[in-house]
């Protein structure tokens, strides 16, 4: 499934901003301040704040928060697929980082490659506040069954 040719929604449901949000509570997202911020018919975004939590030592917004973001948003689109005695878990992750950023906020929106029953692909792109890419991302999952 590429975004271009989709005809329906992956997601099953109507899932919810707040929802997606409070499961952030506790979680490594919550310390990073990243927010769900947009659930669309073949995509979900979620914003990140460039500042003294998500920063490397020279300044620059660190790859391994944007990273974070990455798989935050792929894993999280990839959950919203499945049925609810199944679960996503990411197997692996690449970045490309293309941009630096210093300051403001970035803004990660993942789009399905492939929606599969056994693996999921996503594409995640990295934008900084003027919509300029900083950084493209491929997470690959695996569809297991959820514990317990």
């Amino acid at each position: 499934m590429t975004s271009d040719h989709a005809s329906a929604s992956p997601f099953r449901g109507a899932p919810s901003l707040d929802a997606l949000n409070a499961l952030s509570e506790g979680t490594a997202m919550q310390p990073l301040g990243i927010v769900f911020t947009e659930i669309g018919a073949d995509f979900l975004r979620a914003t990140m704040p460039v500042d003294a939590r998500t920063k490397q030592p020279y300044g620059l917004l660190h790859g391994g928060a944007s990273v974070l973001l990455a798989e935050t948003l792929g894993s999280t689109a990839g959950n919203l697929c499945v049925p609810e005695d199944r679960i996503c878990v990411g197997i692996e992750i690449n970045a490309n980082h293309l941009r630096a950023v210093r300051d403001g906020v970035v803004t990660g929106t993942a789009r399905p490659l492939h929606v599969g029953r056994a693996t999921q692909v996503w594409e995640i792109r990295i934008e900084d506040a003027r919509g300029r890419l900083a950084c493209v991302s491929r997470i690959t999952l695996a569809v297991v069954d959820r514990p317990g």
